[in-house]
């Protein structure tokens, strides 16, 4: 198992911090103030138009071939949800017996996150709005950020995949928007249209140029593709960082 750094890695100055710091914010605003209804629809049982349903069952199997990455028994260990949205991932982690901190962005899902965590679970999950990657956290011993870091460029995923073993004893999975023809034909339309209405774009990665990127930044952890979901409107490649 990895031991945990003597202190939290710095932040990345100047620049490069500040190219996070300004990704964060639009999802930020996104989420809170743009899409919240959209995503407490999407994240729950209601119905939903059939390209919308196509991305709710993508996210469905992701959700379970991360968690399969992760003991089936979590009893006694510390789980980071890093962009927990409304939580779903937090109580199926709380229910394979894990401590739970589900941090988001928006303060609006974290909202909804607290209002839908059933009542059993209370004493094993806490919630927070902020910043996934703040080292006031804590340490962990495993991490899982799904769909929370594809808006973000390969230096700023490498600082924060950085950030993140630092304080993590195992297991680190997230997910990458994967480089195919498709993700990138969306990627180069977004751009067309006003800045003003564009949801975040996600930013497309390869797996090489990603670990190189992380390597750069000190991950000394071994960075591999696990699997890919396709659903409809919804593609993401589940990646881990294992030591």
């Amino acid at each position: 198992m990895r031991e945990f750094a003597t202190s939290p890695a710095p932040q990345p100055a100047g620049p490069v911090r500040a190219g996070y710091d300004a990704t964060r914010d639009r999802v930020e605003t996104y989420f809170d103030k743009t899409a919240t209804q959209t995503w407490e629809r999407l994240t729950s049982d209601a119905p939903v138009s059939k390209i919308r349903e196509t991305v709710r069952q993508g996210r469905d199997q992701m959700r379970a071939l991360m968690l399969n990455r992760l003991p089936v028994d979590l009893s006694g260990q510390r789980v980071l949800d890093a962009g927990c949205g409304t939580g779903q991932m937090a109580t199926e982690l709380a229910a394979r017996g894990a401590e739970v901190l589900g941090v988001d962005v928006s303060p609006q899902l974290i909202d909804i996150a607290e209002l839908r965590l059933p009542e059993e679970y209370r004493k094993q999950v806490r919630f927070a709005a902020g910043d996934m990657l703040s080292a006031a956290h804590g340490h962990f011993d495993h991490v899982i950020a799904m769909d929370s870091l594809i808006y973000y460029d390969a230096h700023d995923i490498g600082a924060a995949l950085k950030s993140l073993e630092n304080r993590t004893r195992g297991t680190i999975v997230f997910t990458i928007a994967p480089r195919t023809r498709l993700l990138m034909a969306m990627w180069y339309a977004g751009k067309l249209f006003p800045r003003s209405d564009r949801s975040p774009i996600m930013v497309p990665h390869a797996h090489q140029p990603l670990a190189q990127a992380a390597r750069a930044h000190g991950v000394s952890g071994l960075i591999r593709p696990v699997e890919r979901i396709t659903s409809g409107f919804y593609i993401s490649q589940a990646m881990e960082v294992r030591s």
